[in-house]
């Protein structure tokens, strides 16, 4: 079968960001196995979330989705040369503008960790000083990302998608060489050798997240040369296009800074329940994030480009169709695995993690929280994109102040008489509603509209199947054989009992 060059990527980004999970599972299993559900882990979750702010809003999400749309016209319109000028000037601001804001957090660290209202007002004042040194460490790997960042949007931009996949792999590689080699004060027994260890405890995690940010810059670089990259040194806001970006990029900054915003309203909520409440929710995320990433940010990311063209080009009809196939195959493939994920996960995350009974009971029940919303997370990876291929930013920014509001109001609701769960619960809800303001909001300016016809009752028919096929097999395998097989083989039956219902989806993703 002949496939589309839409799928064709999807594809290639689906296979590497698989790749990229693996390895994030083995960082996550071997930072779980040293340090457990304890304090110090939770200081170092914590710690990361003004770094990744910081990430999100200069070059990891605000700008690089706004800066894609518009380098993309300019290669069209004027050629590479001039792509690259804009992009050059675009880095050097956001460089600039990440510097600055650095030193800022790195001077008011304390105040944003202790407020009330600031990231860990729960935790003792160990925990706190703990989190203010990791999280000043952790900026230097936010300073490198605000570069390499920019660079995975100009390289998607050139329709090069295979160095900026390989980038977070080797990311996730230097924070395996933290784990493995600088935190542990043992090292290691892999056969006959032993590595070394540093014996830096947490803070070896922070210097491989440093280290990481290091390779994933570096294998982005022979892209860079690949396509004629000059550097030149001036921003010139003068610029035309420069300026266009920073218009986009206004609305999505604020977009952003909401999204950001509920990681710190999770932990802030999390940090009043008991030890492991922060951890576990980072790893329900982390686990939720494998599909959402291999099927909603694969299928996000390969369409952007192709979007941005539609509609330059004016190509209303196409946009639209593009549009659709991508929400029926989001629709037919999240809803069968979140339910075969939520039902049939439980032994695996025990033998994985090995956080006691207890630990994996709400770890279990997190994840399934975070699962329930897997679907809306996908279906927003597509709306938000259609959204910013159309050069509007504006729509995006509403549903997230929206989506802001409802998550601190849900949240502060259900976190106290459900607990982590509750957190993840909110997550999904609130999502979930947001991807569906965002389809009816371009709904009403598609030409011509998205139709799903009978898709939601295939996928609704899939998940069912999916769901109870997974139950029973666990039921019955779970006392008689090996953890590793009651966990595996009762999700592969429930996802193969639900593949007839959503074929007519799987074709259409063969020529998305």
């Amino acid at each position: 079968m002949k496939f589309s060059r839409l799928t064709k990527i999807s594809f290639l980004l689906a296979g590497l960001f698989f790749l990229d999970k693996v390895l994030a599972f083995v960082r996550q299993i071997l930072i779980a196995r040293q340090f457990g559900l304890s304090a110090e882990l939770d200081a170092f979750n914590v710690a990361n979330n003004i770094p990744d702010l910081l990430f999100a809003l200069i070059s990891g999400g605000a700008l690089a989705i706004a800066f894609i749309p518009v380098l993309t016209q300019v290669l069209t319109r004027d050629g590479r040369k001039s792509a690259w000028e804009l992009f050059s000037r675009i880095a050097n601001l956001a460089f600039l503008v990440t510097a600055g804001l650095a030193v800022l957090v790195a001077i008011f660290a304390g105040s944003m960790v202790r407020a009330e209202i600031g990231i860990a007002p729960g935790f003792n004042s160990v925990q706190q000083d703990l989190v203010i040194k990791l999280m000043r460490l952790n900026l230097i790997a936010t300073l490198i990302f605000s570069i390499s960042g920019l660079v995975m949007a100009g390289l998607q931009a050139n329709q090069h998608f295979l160095l900026p996949a390989l980038a977070p792999i080797f990311y996730n590689i230097g924070q395996i060489f933290g784990v493995s080699i600088l935190s542990p004060s043992q090292g290691y027994t892999i056969g006959p050798v032993t590595l070394p260890a540093f014996g830096m405890g947490v803070e070896g995690l922070v210097f491989g997240v440093i280290i990481g940010a290091v390779l994933h810059l570096a294998i982005q670089i022979p892209g860079l040369v690949k396509f004629n990259f000059r550097w030149i040194p001036r921003i010139d806001l003068k610029n035309e296009d420069v300026r266009k970006v920073i218009r986009l990029m206004g609305p999505r900054l604020i977009t952003m800074f909401c999204i950001q915003l509920i990681f710190i309203i999770r932990d802030n909520l999390a940090s009043r329940l008991a030890a492991g409440a922060v951890t576990s929710l980072t790893y329900g995320w982390m686990i939720q994030q494998v599909p959402e990433t291999l099927i909603g940010t694969a299928i996000g990311t390969a369409l952007l480009p192709t979007l941005s063209e539609h509609f330059s080009n004016d190509q209303k009809a196409a946009f639209s169709e593009t549009i659709q196939k991508a929400v029926k195959v989001l629709m037919a493939l999240t809803l069968p695995i979140a339910a075969v994920l939520a039902v049939g996960l439980r032994p695996l995350l025990g033998l994985a993690f090995d956080f006691g009974a207890d630990g994996t009971r709400l770890l279990s029940w997190v994840t399934a929280g975070f699962l329930l919303g897997l679907l809306g997370h996908s279906l927003k990876e597509v709306g938000a994109r259609a959204f910013y291929a159309r050069q509007n930013a504006i729509i995006p920014l509403i549903t997230a102040v929206i989506n802001l509001a409802l998550y601190a109001l849900v949240g502060a609701l259900l976190y106290k008489p459900l607990g982590a769960a509750g957190i993840s619960l909110t997550d999904s809800l609130v999502f979930s509603f947001e991807a569906v303001l965002l389809l009816i909001l371009l709904n009403r300016k598609m030409i011509p509209p998205i139709r799903l016809e009978s898709t939601w009752v295939r996928a609704l028919l899939a998940t069912v199947t999916a769901a109870l096929v997974t139950w029973g097999a666990l039921a019955f395998l779970e006392p008689r054989t090996h953890v590793l097989i009651a966990g595996v083989l009762p999700m592969v039956l429930g996802f193969a009992c639900a593949l007839p219902w959503i074929r007519k989806e799987l074709t259409i993703l063969l020529k998305l």
